[in-house]
Parts: C-alpha cells; structure tokens; sequence
C-alpha cells in the first residue's frame, strides 16, 4: 500500500465475455483497465444507509461492477421517501425499503452480488458489517451510526468514504487509518442539531453519492487521488466548490496513539 491508495489483495476473478463488453467503456479510462475491472469484481463495498444518498453510491457502484454490495437499510417506504431516493417507487410504498432496493440493484446488474441487511447499522450489527467489506461507505443521516462505521473501519484499517448532504450542501472525504485522522477527529463530539430528517433536494444526494462512488472507485483501483486528508465542500446554489485540509488528532481514542477501538 503506498500512501494514498488501497487494492484488495488476492486471486482477482477473469471477466467473462459479457463484462468484456458491459465495463469496455470505462476500462478505456486512464487508469482503469481490465486488471483494475478484475480488482472491482474482487472487492466487496459497504454502504449504510441506502436512501438519497447511499442509494446513488449502490447504483453508481453496481453499474462499475463491483463484485459484492454490503447494504444496511431499514424501515418500509414512505411516500416522504420519494423525492430524493431513486432506489424506491410509489408502488412499493409500504413494503421494506431492502426489498426495493435489492430488487433495483440487481435489475441493472444482476452479476453483483447483495448481502442484504435490512436493519440500520447498531452497535449488534456494525462489527459484522463493517468487516464483511474491503471499503466501507458512510451515509448515514445519524452521528451515531457513523461513529459505529468509523470505529470498525479504523480499527480493522478499512478506507472508509463519509458523505454528507443538508440542504443545498455536500461534503466527501475519505478516511484511512495510518494515512488521515478519522471522524472523529472531524467531529469530537455527537452533533447536538443533526436529525433523521432535515432539508434535501434530490439532485444534492445524487452528486454526492456519484462523487463517493468515485472515491471508492479511486481507492480500489489506483486512478485517480482520493480525498486523502482533505473534505471537498460544495454549495451546489452557488456552485463553489473548496478542498479543505484536515488534521489528525493525535490522541483521538478512535484513531490516535493508543485508541481502544
């Protein structure tokens, strides 16, 4: 592993024929060949949760070709669900949100293969989850769930994306322990004003989610510079854009010198 990037190790499954041809566009990429496809096809990638946000980064994943999607999501669909989550449909209004979102993953590309959590990340759950993947994606809306990702993710040495959206807002970066500082050097303390629910508008998630997705796609294959140390923050009313440089915490009890995680 150099500095910046990570690539699951191992046998890397061949492509059959049809991959050939599915991925041949974005194997035509700078940096994203065939040997990169075989990586992808290799790698197993959480995502919590599967809403507006997490949603896009399923999909956008799915249709790259990942070989295995670790999805933590819970509840039934609301018709509140609807304006920003483009896994769910009016149909299924009622029914468990998994059910929708499995059934649309595997509509696009049914090579992928889905373990299905139908229950939001707790403390019961986050160990198994976190260590089923080789990168772990955070879009939780709540700080607690985050927390549970971010501290199985560091203490197993897992990249893990955190996106978030509020309003006209999104922010991307990504977490490696050993090469950046955690969430909890981001964020010390649990937000005391972030809810479950909270101002949205749909294209917000979906260019948040598309840019996490990247990021995975980043640290997986090697192309690209991941958000290593840095946050990319965007104001998509304005459409500015800035990078911003964080700093470790050297006594974080997640990710520090002697963290009990």
């Amino acid at each position: 592993m150099d500095e910046w990037n990570w690539r699951p190790d191992g046998h890397l499954p061949d492509l059959g024929r049809d991959e050939q041809e599915t991925y041949a566009w974005q194997m035509d990429v700078t940096g994203l060949g065939e040997a990169a496809q075989r990586r992808l096809k290799a790698a197993t990638v959480m995502v919590s949760r599967v809403g507006g946000l997490g949603g896009v980064v399923a999909m956008q994943l799915a249709a790259a070709g990942i070989g295995r999607l670790v999805l933590a999501h819970g509840g039934v669909v609301k018709a509140s669900d609807l304006n920003r989550q483009l896994l769910m449909s009016a149909d299924a209004v009622g029914t468990p949100r998994m059910g929708c979102i499995v059934d649309r993953i595997r509509a696009l590309n049914p090579r992928v293969a889905v373990v299905a959590e139908p229950r939001h990340v707790t403390e019961s759950n986050a160990a198994r989850l976190v260590g089923l993947a080789d990168v772990v994606v955070d879009c939780a809306p709540l700080f607690a769930e985050r927390y549970l990702m971010n501290r199985e993710a560091m203490r197993r040495g897992i990249p893990m994306v955190e996106a978030a959206v509020r309003d006209l807002e999104l922010h991307v970066t990504t977490f490696q322990r050993g090469t950046t500082g955690c969430l909890r050097c981001l964020y010390p303390d649990d937000s005391t004003e972030w809810r479950r629910r909270f101002p949205v508008v749909a294209p917000v998630p979906g260019v948040a989610g598309s840019l996490a997705a990247m990021e995975v796609l980043k640290v997986l294959t090697g192309m690209g510079r991941p958000l290593l140390g840095r946050m990319l923050v965007a104001d998509l009313g304005t459409l500015e854009f800035r990078t911003l440089k964080l700093h470790r915490i050297v006594d974080c009890p997640v990710c520090g010198q002697g963290a009990t995680c």
